[in-house]
């Protein structure tokens, strides 16, 4: 009877993660993007709208190089030690957004309106 209970139990838990993950990857896609640091608001961008480019972001802690291009943004290269910032890739999810702690960077989508998208509070 345990045995049984257990196997429900899992299932029922990897049902859930598999609609959650399903949930999270066909959200609507979101065109703006907001970049901070310290909690600062330095950008927020229309991916949408925005040309390709390149530019730099400095904080006290160091430089982001943070690229642009057919509507996505990454972090293209920083001057920290682990670079996972970089390692992270084109910014995708709401869920998971591009963050370099040690110059406490972070970009992530928002509502077109600049609020912060719900999956992500």
């Amino acid at each position: 009877m345990k045995h049984k209970i257990m196997i429900v139990i899992i299932a029922v838990i990897f049902a859930a993660g598999v609609l959650g993950s399903v949930l999270v990857l066909t959200a609507p896609k979101k065109n703006t993007v907001r970049i901070k640091s310290r909690g600062e608001v330095l950008y927020t961008l229309d991916l949408s709208r925005e040309s390709d480019r390149t530019f730099e972001v400095k904080t006290d802690s160091g430089s982001n190089t943070v690229e642009i291009k057919d509507g996505k943004i990454r972090v293209r290269d920083a001057d920290c030690p682990d670079k996972t910032c970089v390692n992270m890739g084109w910014l995708r999810s709401a869920a998971m957004p591009v963050v370099c702690l040690p110059h406490q960077l972070v970009i992530e989508f928002v509502d077109a309106d600049g609020g912060v998208d719900a999956i992500s509070e």
